[in-house]
């Protein structure tokens, strides 16, 4: 029972170290992978395109003609082009372009029918108004 209580205090710690060793190696390779061109977004949420990588340093280009220096250790990730691309001109992905189109569908049908589409609370506060008797719930 004591060797339990002792060895579940050791084993923490050991996952623990493991963790943050395995984010270090993570961090370090997406850093060395880091080339003119590539979208990324700094550790405060900034997101501009590297111009140039020095040595201690990174240049992020984060408006047209706007270069700022940032340590390797600030960029926090590299995106996708297709990512970086849909976060800074706003374009939807391929899951919302779908999503609109088939609410479009469903606009399209609703126009096409006889009666406006209206709420339950509508309809009973129109029959109350014309004297009819409160629609049962």
């Amino acid at each position: 029972m004591n060797l339990i209580i002792l060895l579940l205090p050791i084993i923490a710690i050991v996952l623990m170290f493991r963790s943050q060793k395995k984010r270090q190696q993570q961090q370090q390779s997406m850093q060395t992978s880091l080339e003119p061109g590539a979208g990324v977004r700094t550790i405060g949420g900034l997101y501009g395109q590297v111009k140039a990588v020095n040595a201690e340093t990174v240049e992020i280009e984060i408006a047209p003609g706007v270069v700022t220096h940032f340590t390797k250790g600030a960029i926090a990730a590299v995106l996708d082009p297709q990512e970086y691309d849909a976060i800074i001109n706003g374009r939807p992905d391929e899951d919302e372009l779908a999503e609109s189109a088939e609410s479009a569908d469903e606009v399209d049908a609703a126009e096409d029918g006889d009666q406006p589409l209206s709420l339950t609370k509508d309809v009973s506060e129109k029959d109350d108004a014309e004297g009819g008797a409160p629609a049962s719930k």
